[in-house]
């Protein structure tokens, strides 16, 4: 959830058997101590009827969560989106016909990885779930990255299939070539839209609006194609366990290159049982509305809205473009929600929308921030206009992802990212590993059942991030008398933009490449409407007339747009340590 990174803070992304792979890296992990941490004060803070500990093994897979949760609330439905409602009955039917191509005509084995690369419409549930049913693995994969974040993501996490929608398609063409892709799945926007419905939307996106731009993928087939064939295929339900792999779910890194964490089938499976017990007192099977306009390849959503809502029958309202916030507030007008959750900016934006106070706010019981700080100014502002407190929290991508969140009780804005989940240790050390006293500065350290097994073919970074057990969250926090735990610093170097991480050294790289550039630094700088933006100080070289357009349009080729510098400062040197280490510190 919140205040953390992606990771590395703040959602499993994307050789071999699965089997040959976990071999490989299972020696890095460690099995948890025997010891139990210092005094769990945050219990005595608990509301009524939250329990201590969950029980991780109520399901053996995430598959099976997802079939009882259709076989339940069958009738009622599931995902909407662009006006059109998908019932538990037809997710289940068309994630099954999806599962069984990928077995009967792609030939794919159990562990092998299927990237998926869209954007909240209902082919993402039915692509997530088909792949998850047929025993295969998630890989997430965000739609704007550029040719080469995607070419490292689908190399890295060696999937052999991507679901991708067109909009995006010409940037896989550019690089499908240097993968191990097989094969290329392409939708369009309205593809499981009804048929007059989606023939309108996709015509209009494609020749009207031209937001298509040509690509050629040969031997790619159509999404809906898919799901006529497994039809018509028998789908074999596959054994999972716990232990399996579900998703390769790709973090930031301070050399720049993502890392995929490995989150098995229980690590989700128990975020999901922890998240149920935090808020059922707030919630009601087979009633809940949840708003998800984060989308559904980051950990936040994917966890929060979709795996947790979809295990008590809720219907998740996916906003294709949030960004739009005018359309956005639109959408929302003819439901009355009863959950929606969002990052700062988000609420911020909403709040500041003219129309958003006109908006039916009657059945609204839960409202839940995450990805970054949420400003008190902002949840003041969502307090008076909606009648309900933004429940702060606080997880990372390696934590599937929630660790900390405020309990629903409570009446506002706290300034803290609340109290450890259940089944969830939490301990802030000092630089030698050692507990700090109640009330001083710590690095936060988790542990508990929705700990990642680790990174993916990297048992180096697996052993720095977790050390007997304890994820090494890198963040500085303070924990209270009651067990309110307050983040008071940052890994140092991590830019978070708008709930997203930015590391340093990938925007660096990107930059030096640039033709002109002699050194580079990069940080972070407050900003009103992301949180943080990304700014890049340039020393060109000897003669060299360096513009910051000409900055800014080398980055744009190579960056998603969150990751893209903000500010350009040109100057004629850069502090530097007496090794000759520049000292971003002192830029800050």
């Amino acid at each position: 959830m919140s205040s953390g990174r992606q990771k590395a803070k703040y959602y499993n992304p994307f050789h071999g058997k699965f089997g040959n792979q976990f071999d490989q890296d299972s020696s890095t992990r460690s099995p948890l101590p025997l010891e139990t941490p210092v005094e769990k004060v945050w219990l005595k803070r608990y509301p009524p009827n939250v329990p201590a500990e969950i029980n991780p093994d109520q399901y053996a897979s995430l598959a099976e969560a997802f079939e009882q949760s259709c076989r339940r609330f069958g009738p009622r439905l599931a995902f909407a989106n662009m006006g059109y409602g998908m019932t538990y009955e037809e997710l289940e039917e068309k994630s099954r016909d999806f599962a069984a191509w990928l077995q009967q005509d792609l030939g794919l084995e159990k562990g092998e990885r299927v990237a998926i690369m869209l954007p909240n419409l209902l082919q993402y549930p039915v692509a997530l779930f088909g792949v998850l049913r047929a025993g295969l693995v998630v890989v997430n994969v965000n739609p704007l990255y550029t040719p080469r974040e995607l070419e490292h993501q689908l190399k890295d996490s060696g999937a052999k299939a991507i679901l991708i929608l067109a909009n995006f398609a010409h940037v896989l063409a550019e690089v499908i070539h240097n993968t191990e892709i097989k094969q290329a799945i392409v939708t369009e926007i309205g593809d499981l839209l009804p048929f007059w419905k989606a023939k309108v939307i996709n015509l209009v996106v494609k020749h009207i609006k031209k937001m298509v731009p040509h690509y050629h993928l040969p031997g790619a087939i159509g999404f809906n194609e898919t799901l006529a064939l497994g039809g018509r295929r028998p789908w074999q339900p596959v054994t999972l366990t716990g232990e399996d792999l579900a998703f390769l779910q790709y973090t930031g890194g301070t050399t720049g290159l993502s890392k995929g964490a490995m989150l098995t089938h229980r690590n989700l499976l128990a975020n999901m049982q922890q998240i149920s017990a935090w808020v059922g007192p707030a919630i009601r099977d087979g009633e809940e509305i949840v708003v998800t306009a984060l989308p559904l390849y980051h950990i936040f959503c994917l966890t929060v809205n979709c795996l947790c809502f979809v295990r008590h029958g809720g219907l998740n309202l996916l906003i294709t473009n949030p960004r739009d916030i005018a359309l956005f507030v639109e959408e929302l007008r003819p439901w009355k929600f009863t959950v929606i959750t969002g990052v700062n900016t988000l609420f911020n934006a909403l709040v500041n929308h003219d129309k958003f106070p006109r908006l039916d706010f009657s059945a609204l019981r839960l409202a839940v921030g995450g990805g970054a700080a949420v400003q008190k100014a902002v949840a003041e502002r969502w307090r008076v206009l909606t009648g309900t407190p933004i429940l702060e929290g606080y997880g990372l991508t390696e934590a599937s992802p929630v660790v900390c969140v405020n309990p629903v009780d409570i009446a506002g804005f706290t300034g803290s990212i609340g109290l450890p989940m259940p089944s969830t240790d939490v301990q802030l050390c000092d630089e030698e590993g050692n507990e700090v006293p109640l009330g001083e500065r710590g690095e936060l350290r988790a542990r508990g059942p929705q700990v990642m097994r680790g990174y993916w073919q990297r048992p180096e970074d697996t052993a720095r991030a977790i050390r007997d057990g304890w994820l090494l969250t890198g963040d500085v926090a303070t924990v209270d008398e009651q067990g309110f735990f307050r983040i008071v610093d940052r890994k140092k170097d991590l830019i978070l933009v708008s709930g997203f991480n930015v590391f340093p050294n990938e925007i660096e790289q990107v930059v030096i490449g640039c033709e002109g550039v002699l050194e580079v630094a990069c940080i972070g700088v407050p900003d009103d409407k992301s949180g943080e933006a990304v700014k890049v100080f340039v020393v060109p070289k000897p003669g060299v007339a360096l513009t910051a357009e000409t900055i800014l349009a080398h980055c744009r080729a190579q960056l998603t747009g969150y990751k893209m510098p903000r500010h350009v400062e040109f100057r004629d040197s850069l502090p530097k340590s007496n090794v000759g280490k520049i000292l971003r510190r002192e830029l800050r």
